[in-house]
């Protein structure tokens, strides 16, 4: 059974894939790739090849599937089949460049939390029963994460390559998932991610935004089982 390598999003840790890893490591081993350690897509790609299984099946969520992306641009070999989840190909754009700089100064300055809260979170979550406990665990990743992984990553964010080109090469079995209500990484988005690459598979989870992993993860679950089956 092919392994299974998991890529989270930023300022999350394994917790943000708990009721898939639950469900889904009955039986097949699974790798958590942090994405925390550098703050190039190149070098966090390099990090996840060197602790990866020869060859393995790939999933990233929003920034993880990122670099997911950038894993395909330097190992494509490797990747038996591939899940991108709530992400984005592109450069990031010039307005949301302009905005990093004064977040990572506020956190800096000890203001993680306030900017979890005020410019970050609000963006992720469709409103809903679990918005509350999945905020929560949200802040509670952030917090264990802390400042340097959030500079970090802000940089690799704001940095990174577009990927276009690299998704209209791939040519294993590709998942292209995202929330119905997503803000951050919208529709639109992944339905281009789905026209890049022949042959993938467009899922849309209704009831879930930028985090259908936690806010609706029976219907996530499922989606990337039948992937892991095809």
């Amino acid at each position: 059974m092919t392994p299974l390598v998991l890529l989270p999003g930023m300022m999350c840790d394994g917790r943000l894939f708990a009721p898939q890893i639950a469900a889904l490591g009955r039986g097949r081993a699974l790798q958590l790739a942090p994405v925390s350690n550098h703050d190039t897509m190149a070098a966090l790609a390099e990090d996840a090849l060197a602790h990866a299984p020869p060859r393995f099946a790939l999933a990233g969520l929003s920034m993880g599937g990122i670099v997911a992306m950038e894993v395909m641009a330097r190992a494509p070999e490797r990747v038996e089949r591939l899940a991108l989840l709530d992400t984005n190909p592109r450069a990031e754009l010039p307005d949301v460049q302009a905005r990093r700089g004064p977040q990572m100064e506020k956190v800096k300055a000890g203001r993680l939390r306030e900017v979890m809260r005020d410019e970050m979170k609000p963006n992720y979550l469709i409103d809903g029963p679990a918005k509350e406990a999945v905020m929560d665990l949200c802040m509670e990743m952030a917090l264990d994460l802390g400042p340097g992984v959030f500079h970090r990553q802000s940089i690799a964010l704001r940095d990174r390559p577009d990927r276009q080109g690299v998704l209209r090469q791939v040519r294993v079995p590709t998942l292209v998932l995202c929330g119905r209500e997503d803000r951050l990484c919208p529709v639109e988005r992944h339905e281009l991610i789905h026209e890049l690459i022949p042959g993938s598979r467009l899922e849309i989870i209704d009831g879930a935004a930028h985090m259908p992993t936690l806010e609706q993860p029976d219907k996530t679950t499922a989606a990337l089982a039948r992937w892991l089956e095809d």
